[in-house]
């Protein structure tokens, strides 16, 4: 009997800059990938009836991250297109989704993030929930959010 274990995980950087690109604040923080993530990977195994993951929102919900759930909580915004999606790794275990939120995108206090395969309804493959990063205006903010598989 084989019995193999993979772990899939989930982590972002974020980086929040003003106007003149003088770094406010930085976070490293872990996501969940949720039970629609779960079943989109799976579904993307056997077939590409699912579009690629292509946008990522910020929003301003405090509720838990939690497997059930199919989009952020309060968006703050539109979701935005990933500005690039690369595999990385020494066995190409990793994905990089990056996306930039330039000045006027998700402006406001910044609590969750998530990723999706199209900029309305659609699938979401994870989402996090961090202490609140307020988000001025004029402001940018880069997150890199890296999702790896991994053998357990």
């Amino acid at each position: 009997m084989i019995n193999e274990q993979l772990k899939l995980s989930g982590a972002l950087s974020i980086v929040l800059a003003d106007k003149n690109g003088n770094v406010k604040d930085t976070r490293e923080v872990k996501n969940l990938v949720v039970n629609a993530g779960l079943s989109y990977i799976i579904s993307r195994m056997v077939g590409t009836t699912k579009g690629v993951m292509s946008h990522m929102a910020l929003g301003a919900g405090t509720t838990a991250a939690a497997a059930g759930q199919a989009d952020v909580v309060s968006l703050l915004g539109a979701r935005e297109a990933l500005d690039s999606t690369t595999i990385t790794g020494t066995n190409s275990e990793k994905v990089q989704y990056i996306c930039t939120f330039e000045p006027g995108d998700a402006t406001g206090a910044v609590t969750e993030a998530g990723i999706f395969n199209a900029a309305t309804a659609g699938d979401m493959l994870c989402r996090t929930v961090f202490p609140v990063i307020n988000k001025a205006a004029d402001d940018q903010m880069a997150v890199t959010w890296t999702i790896t598989l991994a053998a357990a």
